[in-house]
């Protein structure tokens, strides 16, 4: 009779909700800067992320903008990549904060960039009341998103056996 202890079958991993929450948080944010800055800055030409200055000025902002931008969306993405490979990904916090971090930039952007410390509008020469109406409830409608699907997770997880 042989003393070998038979293998025990491997544990299944643990969701990291908040981490999942988190990370596809800083892809969502970065997701929606990208498509700011490539839609508002550089195909509609509307506004730079700076507009108080001269145009190299703006330029150079929207490069500056452009570079956070892929350094937050490479970094998301990495840490993505680590959690789908330990097999700690939760899906269902992982699209709440990918909608989460969608809204957070844009109601941001439209509050704190283009209201309270007016580096730039969305467009120039035009009523901007629209267009702010629009970017901000449009902001709102992606952050309540992110928030039913964080409550729906948060349940889901509530109502899950343990093993």
């Amino acid at each position: 009779m042989s003393d070998a202890v038979p293998p025990q079958p491997a544990s299944r991993p643990r969701p990291q909700r908040r981490r999942s929450l988190a990370v596809c948080a800083l892809i969502g944010v970065a997701v929606m800067a990208a498509v700011d800055e490539i839609v508002f800055h550089q195909l509609l030409g509307w506004h730079h992320f700076y507009d108080r200055s001269t145009s190299s000025v703006g330029l150079l902002s929207d490069g500056l903008l452009h570079t956070a931008e892929l350094l937050a969306l490479v970094a998301g993405f990495f840490l993505y990549a680590d959690l789908r490979r330990r097999r700690a990904l939760a899906a269902a916090h992982a699209w709440a904060g990918f909608f989460l971090g969608l809204g957070a930039f844009q109601l941001f952007d439209g509050i704190v960039d283009h209201k309270l410390l007016r580096l730039h509008q969305i467009r120039y020469g035009v009523d901007v009341t629209p267009y702010d109406w629009a970017w901000n409830i449009g902001g709102l409608v992606l952050l309540l998103i992110g928030c039913t699907l964080a409550v729906r997770a948060a349940r889901r997880t509530r109502t899950e056996p343990t093993a």
